[in-house]
């Protein structure tokens, strides 16, 4: 049976079988599942503070379109009918209203949604910095670890250089050791902060949102109202009567008032008409009364003629 031969091992295998010891193996776990955490929260919350962003600058927009929904509706009402214009300017008004509370609703997520997203960056580098100064903390105690070797291999005689390169060895190890301990203790702390604000400032949104549609609502209600509140009648009668205007009379009036003077001319015609008669009727009488007065007046000269006639014989 042969047996091959193994050669001894290299300084950088040592290192690495070193490094897989149970404590350095945690370490290394631990650092990983930190900068995992820093990097998830950095990638997310850089996410949802541009989406929030978004998010507010949208409703900005839409608040400054409904200000030139209010203008127009301004405008037009001035052209309609009493009714109808004092329903659409009350409605402006409500709808303008609105778009007040809409600007506090954006200034409101800016300063309590957007700007805790955005410390989060500066956070995020601290973290950074402290995982930084953890690694540079365990690269020390590698290379102290790899400088020590080293010596053992050629100066294996010299005991003052390896106790001292032994205890610069010690030293990098604590201090890994220290550096490690306070990033497991600020990024504990980290992670408690992270889900405080998180619910911070997820209930800022929700409670900003809730007053906003709440007083919307209410605004909404009153413009309704008012637009309900419109009388159809009494607009559809002053469109009527601005078709018809006084100055100008209808077709139907004019022809009612022309009938009207018509009549007016049949019966004074008429009326004339039975004056005239009743003057003439008087005359023929007096006519007739002259008729028989001459009558009376030949018989009586008849009678006279008769006794003279008489007296003479």
């Amino acid at each position: 049976m042969l047996h091959g031969h193994f050669p001894p091992f290299s300084l950088e295998s040592r290192l690495a079988m070193m490094s897989r010891t149970p404590d350095a193996r945690t370490r290394d776990s631990q650092t990983r599942q930190i900068q995992d955490n820093v990097s998830n929260v950095e990638k997310h919350f850089g996410e949802l503070c541009q989406l929030f962003a978004g998010y507010v600058r949208k409703t900005a927009r839409l608040r400054d379109k409904a200000d030139l929904l209010v203008r127009e509706v301004g405008l037009y009402a001035d052209t309609e009918t009493p009714s109808l214009k004092s329903g659409l300017k009350n409605f402006a008004d409500q709808l303008a209203k609105i778009q007040d509370y809409r600007q506090a609703e954006v200034e409101r997520l800016e300063a309590k949604v957007i700007e805790p997203l955005k410390s989060y960056g500066t956070v995020v580098k601290m973290k950074r910095e402290d995982l930084k100064a953890t690694q540079t903390a365990r690269s020390r105690e590698a290379k102290q670890m790899q400088q020590l070797e080293r010596m053992r291999q050629r100066n294996p005689s010299d005991r003052q250089i390896i106790s001292k390169a032994e205890s610069e060895l010690h030293r990098a190890t604590m201090d890994a050791t220290r550096t490690t301990q306070q990033l497991e203790e600020t990024i504990d702390e980290f992670q408690k902060q992270k889900i405080r604000d998180i619910k911070k400032i997820f209930g800022e949104f929700i409670t900003v949102e809730m007053a906003f549609h709440a007083k919307a609502l209410e605004v909404y209600t009153t413009a309704y109202q008012h637009i309900q509140n419109v009388d159809e009648d009494e607009d559809l009668e002053v469109f009527r009567t601005s078709l018809h205007p006084p100055d100008y009379p209808s077709r139907l009036e004019i022809v009612r008032a022309h009938s009207k003077t018509s009549l007016d001319r049949t019966s004074s015609s008429l009326s004339k008409t039975g004056t005239l008669q009743q003057l003439k009727t008087p005359n023929t009488s007096i006519k007739r009364e002259e008729e028989d007065e001459d009558d009376d007046d030949e018989e009586e000269d008849e009678d006279e003629l008769e006794d003279v006639t008489e007296d003479e014989n």
